[in-house]
């Protein structure tokens, strides 16, 4: 049942599975509702490749790596959870079966998998009648070879099962291309350190891409954002994610995107917390990229307070911690923009060894009106290369106005300096 009040005469606690990099907005955002919370570890050393969680904003880490869930159950039930949220897409699968076991409000593990493997995502949707890819999954890379040269309709798209953030995603435009790309993604690991054991591919979604992200509190929806990509294709099939530019929450566009949206979250049941869906715009309507049941990693708090009134991670506290309110402030409503914004993910062609960062250059970009503010991704010693995707962006830059043409001009303004942050030795 969902909690609407604290009657056991002691503060509330949420369980955060593996609070990486966005993960780290839930400590703040359930405190400031009164409530305590405690963090699981699925892993007996912390993810390198993976912003890691600020384990001091925490009341307790428990570092769970034996795969016996009733143990990590007893070891939580005595803090009286009142809810499990995942702290990134690794955490998704355990966060499912860990708030089924307690007994909390939660997706439940029906479509857990689904809501994980790509793949698997992409049938529930098609066995629910919502418009989705045509796609094929094997170990197998020739068998993923031919199967595009079967179908011989080109571009397609090949990428790991159940990583994230672009990693290991490649277009391709052959059968050649696509054994490249398929031997590519067995030979790595993904961003989680997981072996890849099947690649998928898909047929290739022509169009515009867009974010949508959504809180559900007991099957009432709030859309809190949607933005749109901009990006390009190199030639080697990867993408550079460039800005994302936030809509305006009256556009036409927000609700179709909506709508649809509506759709994979039934379909895939995701009826409580965040959701993070990619989605092409395609010339026979939108159509799902993936989408992921944890926070978006777009989320700074503070920016998106100021250009939303909101921010994610706090509306997903709310609601678990009080679904009688959400429902009633949020309960299937869409956002209202109160700024332009965007996120700035600045590419590069810079090879070498970073020699120094200057930082006469990172404050003459931190002072620009529409700045929010600026990561600079790279220090004195770490290697630089031509940017072949979201992961290899060499600065991330926040930034709202009050209206889009200082928005633009500053953005032309950072794009003029971007490669004058790095000193670099080739």
């Amino acid at each position: 049942m969902p909690v609407t009040e604290n009657t056991t005469g002691h503060r509330p606690t949420a369980v955060v599975v593996d609070g990486y990099s966005a993960g780290n907005f839930y400590p703040r955002a359930f405190a400031e509702l009164g409530a305590d919370v405690v963090h699981v570890q699925s892993t007996t050393e912390l993810i390198p490749t993976l912003s890691p969680p600020r384990l001091s904003e925490y009341a307790l880490n428990v570092v769970w790596a034996d795969g016996d869930l009733e143990s990590l159950v007893r070891r939580l039930k005595p803090y009286d959870p009142v809810c499990v949220v995942a702290g990134q897409d690794g955490a998704v699968t355990l966060a499912d079966h860990l708030g089924e076991a307690l007994g909390v409000p939660s997706n439940g593990t029906l479509l857990t998998r689904a809501r994980r493997d790509k793949y698997e995502m992409i049938e529930a949707l098609r066995r629910a009648g919502v418009r989705c890819a045509d796609q094929f999954k094997s170990a197998d890379p020739g068998a993923i070879a031919a199967w595009a040269a079967e179908r011989d309709v080109y571009p397609v798209v090949v990428k790991p099962l159940s990583s994230a953030a672009s990693d290991g995603v490649s277009v391709c435009r052959s059968a050649e291309d696509v054994r490249r790309a398929a031997e590519e993604v067995l030979a790595t690991p993904d961003i989680f350190g997981k072996e890849n054991r099947e690649i998928l591919v898909q047929s290739y979604l022509s169009g515009t891409e867009y974010i949508v992200d959504t809180v559900s509190a007991d099957g009432v929806r709030y859309t809190c954002d949607v933005w749109r990509y901009e990006k390009s294709l190199l030639p080697n099939g990867k993408n550079i994610y460039n800005r994302d530019l936030l809509l305006d929450g009256d556009d036409a566009l927000v609700a179709e995107l909506t709508a649809y949206v509506d759709e994979v979250l039934a379909a895939l049941d995701v009826r409580w917390g965040p959701a993070h869906a990619e989605v092409i715009v395609t010339p026979d309507g939108p159509a799902l990229v993936e989408i992921g049941t944890r926070l978006s990693g777009h989320i700074d708090a503070d920016f998106n307070n100021a250009c939303l009134g909101h921010n994610q991670a706090a509306l997903t506290a709310l609601a678990y911690l009080r679904p009688e309110t959400f429902q009633e402030r949020y309960g299937d409503r869409t956002y209202s923009r109160l700024r332009p914004a965007a996120i700035y993910e600045a590419p590069t062609t810079l090879d070498g060894t970073v020699t120094a960062v200057d930082e006469d250059v990172v404050a003459e970009i931190r002072a620009l009106d529409s700045v929010h503010d600026l990561t600079v991704k790279l220090r004195p010693g770490d290697r630089i290369t031509p940017t072949a995707g979201l992961l290899t962006s060499v600065l991330r830059v926040l930034m709202s106005a009050p209206d889009e043409q200082r928005l633009t001009a500053d953005y032309e303004q950072v794009r003029s300096l971007k490669d004058k942050v790095y000193q670099v030795t080739e």
